[in-house]
């Protein structure tokens, strides 16, 4: 099996949003919930903290490089098939998969030679 590793970023975009509504709801602790809820009250305070010093940290951190997600590949598609049938299903499928965005050009026009050079 194949493994590949790939690594995920959240956007900045994402990541600001999240400071964003991370720092009303800290203001929301420090306003309504402390004065009314008093140690429940502190205990959302911190966790707004927190919240919001993680997103900042996605948005504007240097060292974060996010989750790491490992794809394993299974191999299947290693052995040639015979029959223009399954070349063609095979086809459309991958056809099927770009049109969806769900691979890229580059990953489309690879796959689609490996295809073709098997007949």
């Amino acid at each position: 099996m194949a493994r590949k590793r790939v690594t995920y970023r959240p956007s900045k975009t994402a990541g600001i949003f999240g400071v964003l509504w991370g720092a009303v709801f800290v203001v929301i602790g420090l306003v309504v919930v402390i004065p009314s809820a008093g140690a429940f009250g502190i205990l959302w305070t911190l966790m707004a903290l927190g919240i919001t010093g993680y997103n900042a940290y996605c948005a504007f951190g240097k060292g974060y490089v996010g989750p790491e997600i490992h794809i394993e590949e299974d191999g299947e598609n290693s052995a040639p098939s015979s029959g223009g049938d399954s070349v063609q299903q095979r086809l459309q499928e991958l056809r099927n998969l770009y049109d969806r965005s769900l691979i890229t050009e580059e990953e489309y026009q690879e796959k689609r030679r490996e295809i073709l050079k098997e007949l």
